[in-house]
């Protein structure tokens, strides 16, 4: 299988396309621009190198830290550890940048290099591209031997959870006074790690939590996409022990899935949409989110004077881009990302937890009434094999076709009717247009998108 290489990082199965030659290729290319960007910038010449579970880790990080030495930069091993934390880890060091060893949702024979800048943050486009041109190329620089990077290891879990525990509006005596009891479903990784030491700041310990797939072994006890399908065993845990709500993430946990106490799964559109009320209620501000994700923010922000959506391209660095263009006071992402900027930029489920705990606490209300209270929508997900066909020609075919609705062209071709959406975007992994539609219900997002892959299919004929 091959390499998927874009400027978010480098992804594949382990053994089958993923190897140390690659692993060697991308990291010293990386390694080559992060040294160049600290000269530049003034940050140290060092990097904050974590992982996730995943039984590949421990060896792509000696194979990964040992390159990044060889490049002149110093490595600073977070170990197992959050993708937020490692975030945050480089802001913490005032590195240079930083690699995540982390295939997100993907399956357990998969991992990746996720790059982070100097700020923590996931490459620009620009700085993605010089990285993938260093790697094209064969570009990459090493140092002599006595400029070669020194080695250590530091753990930041603690210092990320008493920064979440310092915003102002997370009250720690308020949220432990609430008596809350959680079930956390840790997929075998990281989650299980982090989430129940953020949890007994709140006194949320012994009887009141239970971890499930809670060994970071890397072997993930289901599918490691926090979907409904794959997290029954949380769903029945909630329901059968009473508790006040499930917590799921993916395997980096920086997605937060959740399940409220009646032990049904609340859609992963909603992560956001429920913080973004939380904080609404204290503060103003706009928000911003992907092009992809459901309306209900917008539905919601309608409910707080002056509060203001963004839209931006597909992608997490997209949505921090268009965050700090506006002024964002939160953003996020559909599939269950929550950033606070006034933490860092970067999803996490962390802090994501900690909104939800607060605002549980603070309207004394189960999270069944405040699911109730959200707009309900529908997304579904399909896609139309393109099959030779002109991508760019298409979308402009049917951005004229429905030039009388609102659309947008920032990312292929949006297109808002008043009772749903629909989101046409060719894929960056494979050779595919993806459908995205939304409605009220189910039946009618199936029925959107099948109109739309028809549409596409009869237009490329």
């Amino acid at each position: 299988m091959p390499l998927i290489a874009s400027i978010s990082g480098i992804r594949g199965v382990f053994g089958d396309g993923l190897d140390a030659a690659a692993l060697v290729n991308f990291t010293s290319a990386y390694g080559t621009w992060a040294r160049r960007r600290a000269e530049d910038t003034g940050r140290a010449p060092k990097i904050v190198l974590g992982r996730d579970a995943r039984t590949t880790g421990p060896v792509c990080t000696q194979i990964v830290a040992a390159t990044l030495r060889t490049c002149g930069l110093g490595v600073i091993d977070a170990g197992l550890a959050p993708t937020p934390t490692v975030e945050m880890a480089v802001r913490f060091e005032e590195a240079a940048g930083g690699i995540v060893l982390s295939a997100s949702h993907n399956p357990a024979e998969w991992n990746a290099l996720k790059l982070l800048n100097e700020e923590g943050e996931f490459l620009s486009q620009e700085a993605g591209e010089e990285v993938l041109r260093l790697a094209d190329e064969g570009g990459a620089e090493t140092v002599s031997h006595d400029q070669v990077g020194g080695f250590s290891e530091k753990d930041f879990l603690d210092a990320h959870i008493d920064a979440i525990l310092a915003l102002d509006f997370i009250d720690q005596r308020q949220i432990a006074g609430a008596n809350l009891s959680v079930v956390v479903d840790g997929i075998n990784s990281v989650g299980a790690l982090a989430l129940p030491r953020l949890l007994e700041h709140f006194a949320i310990d012994g009887d009141a939590l239970t971890v499930l797939n809670a060994e970071p072994t890397g072997r993930f006890a289901h599918p490691a996409e926090p979907l409904p399908g794959h997290l029954t065993g949380l769903t029945e845990r909630v329901a059968d022990t009473g508790a006040d709500l499930g917590l799921a993430v993916d395997p980096d946990a920086d997605r937060l899935a959740l399940v409220d106490d009646t032990g049904a799964y609340v859609s992963e559109e909603l992560t956001q949409v429920i913080c973004a009320d939380f904080l609404w209620r204290r503060t103003s501000g706009p928000f911003a989110t992907n092009l992809s994700s459901s309306r209900a923010v917008e539905d919601v922000a309608a409910r707080y004077d002056g509060a203001e959506v963004h839209r931006s391209a597909v992608g997490e660095i997209n949505v921090v881009e268009k965050m700090k263009e506006v002024g964002a006071v939160l953003g996020g992402e559909g599939n269950g990302g929550v950033i606070l900027p006034d933490l860092h930029y970067g999803r996490d489920a962390l802090v994501g937890t900690a909104m939800v705990l607060q605002h549980l606490a603070s309207e004394q209300t189960p999270l069944s009434e405040v699911h109730a209270d959200m707009p309900r929508y529908t997304i579904v997900k399909e896609k139309c094999p393109l099959d030779g066909m002109d991508a760019e020609a298409l979308l402009k075919q049917m951005a004229e076709r429905y030039a009388g609705e609102k659309i947008s062209t920032v990312d292929g071709v949006k297109i808002d009717f008043a009772d749903g959406w629909v989101h046409l975007r060719p894929s960056n992994t494979e050779p595919v247009l993806r459908v995205y539609a939304e409605d009220a219900t189910e039946a009618d997002a199936r029925d959107r998108a099948a109109r739309f892959k028809d549409e596409l299919q009869q237009l490329a004929s």
